[in-house]
Parts: structure tokens; sequence; C-alpha cells
């Protein structure tokens, strides 16, 4: 470095280089910390600084070379100057050198690298749109030098299996997306939140979680007599249906009670018009993803499905409504209260809980954790627990739920206690 060049002049470049160094450190953590999908929101748009920041990070090994190449040359001249700057100031010695080395380090370290770097981690939107105007036409002025350094790169890239072309696309998994949903909680209302929610939880979940079982089916037994039928149409607070004759197990098709409105049209029903304006029975194979059945459903035009094992045998009845539940909560269409199988219990701070109650609904309408990775209602859940028919009195915990067993007949469970959980037990996740 000439002695003729002014002190005040190294002074200012070396602090215009330590500004260009920190400029480089910060926006490469900007650009590379900015959360992809609400770049591709801002993009989408029309936010300039986002698209153009969306094109850089389309090639990121190209941006990456930039940003490194303009960084190292900026420290390496820096690095000079401030040895300069030193000689000029105290003379030739070792000391100096060891002395410039080791502060020039620390304030490139302090001013340079981790406050601009820091400050792009916490806002980086505010770093990387402004840099996206200066790196994009950087680049395209630079592509012949970067494609080179590149090529080089990503030569060395591909020996040990890597291609830059195959660059990660960013797309969510199903549990990503519970997470941010379940962070968002606190910026949604609860109800929209909730319903967010049953939409992802429906990937989980069959047509076994949700649907009537066999021996809780409603429907109408053409061996009853006539005038019980008619009372049974007119007296039902179901939509519809399933007709049967002798058992449950014989279904020859699904009424819908709203073909049958008004007084009239009851005193000329038999059971040949009921024949002729019921539905074929449509059958679903246990197992069905919960999904798939909503998508059969709408491309079917049906509302209810007969569900079915492998031998053909009826396992249960599930309705588009038990999906849509799933998802919006209980419907009031059924003529039945939401609690109907829960109440309150006045000697304890408990419930009492009809144990023939689907889990999954009985957590989603008291907000409680019950495992419902295994058995489908209350009683199941007891049974496979306890791997015995109990007897009242019995008591055990499901999950951090205190159960005692009040009623059993026919080798079920009919009712139980559960108790407040237990406050020791750490909370479940939303």
């Amino acid at each position: 470095m000439s002695d003729d060049v002014p002190l005040g002049f190294l002074i200012g470049s070396l602090f215009l280089l330590l500004t260009l160094s920190a400029f480089f450190s910060g926006t490469e953590t900007a650009l590379v910390a900015l959360n992809r999908y609400r770049l591709r929101h801002k993009a989408r748009s029309g936010h300039r600084g986002a698209c153009l920041a969306e094109q850089l990070l389309k090639r990121p090994d190209r941006l990456i070379t930039l940003i490194l190449f303009g960084n190292n040359l900026v420290n390496f001249t820096a690095a000079v100057i401030a040895g300069a700057i030193a000689l000029k100031i105290f003379g030739p010695s070792a000391w100096v050198s060891a002395a410039a080395t080791v502060v020039f380090t620390l304030v490139v370290l302090i001013f340079a690298e981790v406050m601009p770097k820091t400050l792009a981690a916490i806002q980086p939107e505010r770093l990387a749109f402004p840099a996206s105007y200066i790196y994009y036409p950087l680049q395209k002025l630079a592509f012949p030098l970067i494609w080179a350094i590149s090529l080089v790169s990503n030569a060395l890239l591909k020996l040990v299996g890597v291609s830059p072309d195959q660059a990660n696309p960013q797309n969510l998994t199903i549990e990503e997306l519970r997470v941010i949903v379940n962070e968002a909680g606190a910026l949604l209302p609860r109800k929209r939140h909730r319903m967010l929610q049953g939409i992802l939880e429906l990937e989980d979940m069959t047509v076994d979680d949700v649907m009537v079982p066999h021996n809780e089916i409603i429907g109408i037994d053409l061996d009853d007599d006539w005038p019980d039928i008619i009372a049974q149409i007119r007296d039902s607070v179901y939509t519809r249906l399933p007709i049967y004759q002798d058992s449950i197990d014989n279904v020859l098709g699904i009424l819908d009670l709203r073909r049958l409105v008004g007084t009239d049209n009851l005193s000329n029903l038999d059971a040949v018009k009921l024949r002729q304006i019921m539905a074929n029975p449509y059958f679903v194979p246990e197992g069905t993803p919960l999904h798939r059945q909503l998508v059969q459903f709408q491309h079917n035009r049906r509302h209810s499905a007969l569900v079915v094992d492998e031998y053909g045998d009826i396992q249960g009845l599930v309705t588009l409504e038990d999906i849509l539940e799933e998802i919006v909560g209980e419907f009031a269409s059924d003529g039945s209260p939401s609690h109907a199988d829960v109440k309150p219990d006045e000697d304890s701070n408990g419930f009492l809980v009809d144990a023939g109650a689907n889990i999954r609904s009985l957590n989603r309408m008291m907000n409680w954790h019950l495992p419902t990775d295994g058995a489908k209602t209350l009683n199941g859940l007891i049974l496979e627990q306890l791997e015995t028919i109990p007897e009242q009195g019995t008591g055990l915990m499901l999950g951090d739920y205190p159960v005692e067993i009040l009623q059993t007949s026919e080798n079920i469970v009919n009712l139980v206690r559960i108790g407040s959980p237990d406050p020791t037990s750490p909370p479940k996740a939303a």
C-alpha cells in the first residue's frame, strides 16, 4: 500500500468495505431465512421485491456464489487496508501486525457478521426484498463468472451425490401443516381453527371411526305392523332410515323421509310405494378413509352408506353428516342434544357417560383427550385395556382420566363415570 494514500481515505474505505461485508452477510441470511410460503403469497400478490427474491432463490447455488464471491472479495480487501492503516499509524512491527489481525477479526465478527445476521434472522423480509433489487441485476451482470464458479462447485457436489437441479420444493407434509394450523390458533376464531383441524384429521380417520355401530342402527323393519311403521316414520328424528326385513343384515334400501313430507303422503303410503321410493343400499368397505368417502358421497350423490367387512357383513352406518361433523362440529338436525351421552355427575366433579359413545365425538364435545388409536367406542376402549368383561365398581385409567364402571349387561359396559384428568400429567398438544 502506497504511503501517499491519505489515512482518512484508508479509514473511509475500510468503513465502506465493512458496510458492504455486513450487507453481504446479512442479506445472505435474510434470503435463506425467508418463509417460502409467505414469499410465494407476496409474489403472487404482485410484490416486486418478493418476485425478484423468488427468482433468485430458484437457483440458490448461483445466488450463494454471487454473495460469497462479493463478501470474500470485500473482506480480503478490507484486511489489506486494515493492515495498511496499522502500519501507517504504528509503523512496521510484528506485534502491530498480530494486534491488527486480532482487532480486525473482532470488528468483522461483530459488525459484519453477528449483528447483520441476527437482524436478518429476526426480520428477513426487511433486508431480503430491498437486496433483491441489487442482486438480481448484479447476477445478470456477473453471470459468466458466477456460472464458471458454480460449474466447478456443482461438479464437486455431484461427486457426493448432490445435484443443484434437485432443489427441495419445500412441500408441506400433513404433520407440518398441522403444526402451522395449531400455531395459528391465536389468530383465528376458535370455530374456524377447529374446522381446519377437523379437515386435517380426516386424513387419519376411517369410516369405522364415525359410523353408527351395527347394534345401534335405527331402521324400518317391513315385518312390523304397518301402523307401527307409519308411526316410526312420522316420529323419526332422522332424515334417512334403512329399510330391512327381519334383520338389519338384510337391508333392502334407504328411505329419504323428505320425500314423505305431509300427512297425506303417509296416509296413502303402503309397502309397495315404500319399496318404489326407497333408494338402493350403498355399501362401502370398512377401513375406507374419511376424506375418500367424502369424495365418494359427492361423486355418487349419496348421503349415507352401509359399512361392510371383508365377508360382506354389515358393521355400521355412516352418513355425510357424520363426516361433516368431524369438520364443523355437531349438527342439531338429528333431533338429539349434542351431549346426550354425557351428563354431569351430581355426586362428584365427573360425568356419567354412555359407554357406547364414540370416543372421537366425546373428545370433540368435551375437549377430552381419550386415546383414539384403538377402539372406536368407550366400551371397546375399556374392554381393550382390561382384556376382560369388568364388574360393576371396577376402576381404571384411560389415558389421564379415571374411569369407574357403573353398569354392565350382556358382556358390554353400559355406563361409566369419568373423572377429571390427573393434574400431575403433562398437558396434551392441541
